[in-house]
């Protein structure tokens, strides 16, 4: 099988394509992001029921993890991609139907479980498409696409929950939400599914051993599963943060978002240059992490508003590189674990990033904002720098091929 694409995009191709951005634009179109935070508040829970809810949420995501990634392996992976947005839609529903402490623990089980569910098969789904299609090289610029449309739906749904909501308040913003979920859950049956699942899918067990297996027995399997967290948890978790390292530049309260766009644009543009950095090797992944994590230090110890252009640079390169992990990994992986492997990636990076917002509150509250985030540019400058080392280490041998085979 050619790995090489065809001059002109075939229909499958084309029909892959077209519906992952649709899928994932509304994914993350939801109006709920920027409020439900306020519909928690106004139903009178504390802050520490508020906080009890988001640790409900990670916890279910981190136990579903891999269970749901296995079992992506034994059935139909399109299957559980509109399985997913249903469950999220039930979710949103309960929680402007009945809010109370309850619903909104049984939203976020829900929503945890849809987004277990989509973890791992979204990806293996695309790449064995895109296999069968001759395509593979295409995919970190398939997939960088994809969470460019998935960044643009969160700039567009911080864009009009406001007017919606003041129109109708949480029922609207809620209604919104859920249809959407209805619409990711109907894109979704339009994905196209080659692979043959098991007859009944009881096998998952079996399958979760054998991915796992694999990842211990490869080597650079077991690299590539530690690039993706290493990657993508510390700036996954800075996301969080950089409405309070944009508001501590001084400006007022209302620019605090159009920054925020500023910042998320940068994010967009660097999932759309996977097709160029896709021809990077480990050296100049090594670099490319490098330059984001300095950028990222520069900026935010700068402490003003213009120096946010470089923290939009570094959320651009690291998003970039994140892209690029998972590449990396799917090339790596054998067809028949793909969705298990890439879920445990994926549990690595939540495991990460919820111990990032750990360290984030004992360096932020003694430092402030732009220092800790200046601090967190180190682990980016570590992963480069043992880039840098494997790269090194592999170069004599290819040498030594290549003087050999001459």
């Amino acid at each position: 099988m050619t790995l090489t694409p065809p001059r002109a995009p075939t229909a499958g191709y084309r029909r892959l394509t077209t519906t992952l951005y649709g899928y994932s634009f509304l994914d993350e179109f939801v109006l709920l992001y920027p409020v439900y935070a306020l519909l928690f508040s106004d139903t009178g829970l504390s802050v520490w029921q508020v906080s009890s809810l988001f640790a409900l949420w990670s916890v279910t995501g981190v136990l579903l993890e891999v269970p749901s990634g296995a079992w992506a392996d034994a059935v139909s992976r399109r299957r559980l991609l509109w399985l997913g947005p249903l469950l999220t839609a039930a979710g949103f529903a309960l929680w402007v139907l009945v809010p109370s402490y309850g619903a909104f623990a049984l939203g976020f089980v829900l929503w945890g479980a849809g987004g277990a569910l989509g973890s791992g098969a979204l990806e293996a789904l695309v790449h064995d498409e895109l296999d069968r299609l001759g395509a593979t090289d295409r995919y970190a610029r398939v997939m960088g696409r994809a969470r460019s449309a998935g960044l643009v739906a969160v700039m567009a749904a911080m864009g009009l929950a406001g007017p919606v909501f003041a129109w109708g308040g949480y029922a609207a913003v809620g209604a919104a939400s859920v249809l959407v979920c209805l619409l990711a859950a109907a894109t979704a049956t339009r994905f196209p599914e080659h692979r043959k699942p098991s007859a009944d899918g009881a096998r998952w067990a079996t399958t979760l051993r054998a991915g796992l297996a694999e990842a211990r027995a490869d080597r650079s399997v077991r690299g590539a599963l530690l690039l993706v967290p290493a990657v993508t948890a510390v700036w996954g978790a800075l996301d969080e943060y950089t409405p309070l390292l944009v508001r501590d530049t001084g400006v007022a309260d209302r620019t605090v978002p159009w920054l925020l766009l500023v910042i998320w644009a940068g994010a967009t543009a660097g999932g759309l240059l996977a097709g160029v950095g896709e021809r990077l090797g480990t050296a100049g992944l090594a670099g490319l992490l490098t330059g984001a994590a300095l950028a990222l230090a520069t900026g935010a110890a700068a402490g003003t508003p213009a120096a946010l252009v470089l923290v939009a640079v570094a959320f651009g390169g690291f998003q970039l590189a994140s892209v690029l992990a998972d590449a990396r990994l799917q090339q790596r992986i054998d067809t028949t674990g793909r969705a298990t492997l890439t879920s445990v990636a994926g549990l690595g990076t939540e495991l990460a990033t919820v111990a990032v917002y750990g360290a984030y509150a004992a360096v932020g509250t003694s430092t402030g904002h732009g220092t800790a985030f200046a601090w967190f540019a180190v682990p980016y400058l570590l992963t480069a720098a043992l880039l840098t080392a494997r790269a090194a280490r592999a170069r004599p041998a290819e040498q030594s091929q290549q003087s050999g085979g001459s």
